[in-house]
């Protein structure tokens, strides 16, 4: 072989091995689940999990890393567990780490902090836990990219099926906490919206005292039917127990025999074990084999927080939190979420449209928007607040 053969191979093989050597692109994300009291569930097989949440981001991570070998991408992920205290101390540190993207596990004044605290960083913010509808209206941050459904969408979501059934007239009752009463508002709005007639509404104190006994179910047994006595005739009794206080109790046990829905029996969810429809299954069979768990809701909104992020940086070729920031908020972009439908951001507020599932403990029942609520645009924006709706200004 000739010296200039040989010299010309050379020059062709370090072109072709030019990409190779290029800087490897570096996606590091932190999930941050910043802790809470939370009451003991009345059911026993409702414990908290330990790493709820966690889970689901070790599966996206698992995802985006299947993709991003070909891509010379590679994703990292920290699991943090921090308090209100050191909140922002805790911010501080991950930057300092290299993290660009942080997946929110936290209560909305928490998250609040976390936007605010980051509002001039290059750092990516996605809410995968917290439904309050003021965070998408009044105290929305341009900087929060919403994965969890508000609760806005949640109600409107049951409302559309309740319609659907001609189940119309409803007895609400709800619960006495601070959180119970903002919820009930979400369902009172979804009524009036979609032609529901509220008859009557009650509330359940919470007295204290020891939510689980051995002998419970016999008190309960005599206290809610009497509880519900004498309610305005009604279609379906809607619980609204976000402290999980009474709702449980309800099935089975009201003066009338009518169907329960809300915060027990047919509940609005984002997420399902059972749900299988539009290839759900795959991630299913893959979350379970992995984590050797079913897929709670909260594993799915961090999965898809993660996987957004793994998408936006597939299709814009980069790992800079404001170009990726700015393509998921694009018309360009778009995530396959088993919802049978691509979802996508409104640009209103930052809301990640999608639909909602409305199951039993055991099945899933339907998934709303039901076909007969019709939108201009898409009818997945008949879900939650609307654009003429929406009080957020960025």
């Amino acid at each position: 072989m000739t010296r200039l053969r040989l010299a010309a191979l050379t020059v062709l093989g370090l072109c072709f091995a030019a990409p190779a050597a290029m800087a490897e692109q570096v996606i590091k994300s932190a999930v941050v689940r910043v802790e809470r009291d939370v009451p003991l569930p009345i059911s026993r097989l409702d414990l908290p999990i330990e790493d709820d949440g966690f889970a689901g981001a070790r599966q996206a991570t698992r995802d985006n890393s299947t993709t991003g070998q070909f891509l010379g991408q590679k994703y990292e992920m920290l699991e943090v567990d921090t308090t209100t205290t050191d909140l922002t101390a805790t911010l501080d540190r991950l930057m300092a780490e290299g993290v660009t993207s942080i997946v929110s596990i936290a209560a909305a004044d928490d998250l609040l902090t976390m936007a605010d605290h980051l509002a001039e960083q290059p750092m990516l913010l996605l809410n995968a836990s917290a439904e309050e509808d003021r965070l998408r209206n009044d105290a929305c941050r341009a900087n929060v990219l919403h994965i969890a459904p508000s609760r806005a969408m949640l109600a409107d979501g049951l409302a559309q099926y309740l319609i659907w059934k001609r189940w119309s007239t409803w007895l609400l009752i709800h619960g006495s906490h601070p959180d119970d009463i903002t919820k009930a508002e979400s369902l009172r709005r979804a009524a009036k919206k979609f032609g529901a007639e509220i008859v009557e509404e009650r509330v359940f104190e919470d007295t204290g005292g020891a939510r689980r006994t051995d002998s419970g179910h016999v008190k309960v047994q005599k206290q809610i039917p009497v509880f519900t006595q004498r309610a305005e005739e009604h279609d379906v009794v809607i619980a609204v127990d976000e402290n999980q206080v009474f709702g449980l109790y309800l099935p089975y046990r009201t003066w009338d025999a009518r169907p329960v829905a809300g915060d027990a029996g047919l509940v609005a969810r984002s997420w399902h074990p059972a749900f299988e429809g539009w290839g759900a299954t795959q991630l299913q069979r893959r979350f379970e084999k992995k984590e050797g768990r079913r897929m709670t809701d909260l594993d799915y909104q961090v999965w898809v927080a993660l996987r957004a992020i793994g998408e936006a940086a597939t299709r814009a070729g980069t790992a800079d939190p404001v170009a990726l920031r700015d393509w998921m908020l694009s018309d360009e972009f778009e995530i396959a979420a088993f919802k049978g439908q691509k979802l996508n951001f409104r640009p209103w507020n930052n809301q990640l449209r999608q639909g909602v599932i409305m199951a039993d403990e055991k099945l899933v029942v339907t998934v709303s928007p039901q076909e007969e609520f019709l939108h201009q645009v898409t009818r997945l924006d008949t879900l939650g607040f609307d654009r003429p709706e929406s009080t957020c200004t960025f």
